[in-house]
């Protein structure tokens, strides 16, 4: 399916390439892309099993590449683009770098930063979520149902 250029599913839709790469490499299916004046500065996708690292969360590993492009360790004029909402350490992560916007696709009612009481994120970055919630979620899904066959 094709999105208006530029718009929210568009990002979207290539963190979910991202996610599909996860899928394809045997590591929970988790996309994410970072966007800095409308154009993608990194790509990323989980990899703590390749990696053998527990930290090596797509929202990781796509901060880190994308303070490195713009060689500086602060984000916020850049905005997150994630298949699945967050986690505790991946949002935390994100205040440190002072993310200007989070958009994810798929609610995590388990391990998702919004199951903690007080608020996590920085103060000013801009949240938006349910973007292509179905396509993620069902990335999800089919990778979970996979392994329990």
């Amino acid at each position: 399916m094709t999105y208006p250029i530029f718009s929210d599913e568009y990002f979207m839709n290539e963190a979910l390439k991202e996610a599909q790469k996860a899928y394809e490499a045997d590591e929970v299916p988790v996309g994410a892309i970072v966007v800095s004046d409308q154009r993608i500065i990194a790509r990323a996708y989980n990899m703590t099993e390749k990696l053998g690292d527990v930290t090596a969360h797509a929202e990781m590993i796509a901060l880190t590449s994308a303070s490195n492009y713009i060689g500086f360790k602060y984000l916020v004029d850049c905005a997150l683009y994630v298949t699945l909402e967050p986690c505790l350490m991946c949002a935390a992560a994100l205040k440190w770098a002072q993310l200007g916007r989070l958009v994810f696709g798929a609610s995590d009612d388990k391990a998702g930063y919004h199951t903690i009481e007080y608020p996590v994120l920085h103060p000013k970055t801009e949240i938006k979520f349910g973007i292509l919630e179905p396509e993620c979620s069902e990335l999800l899904k089919d990778f979970f149902r996979s392994k329990r066959r």
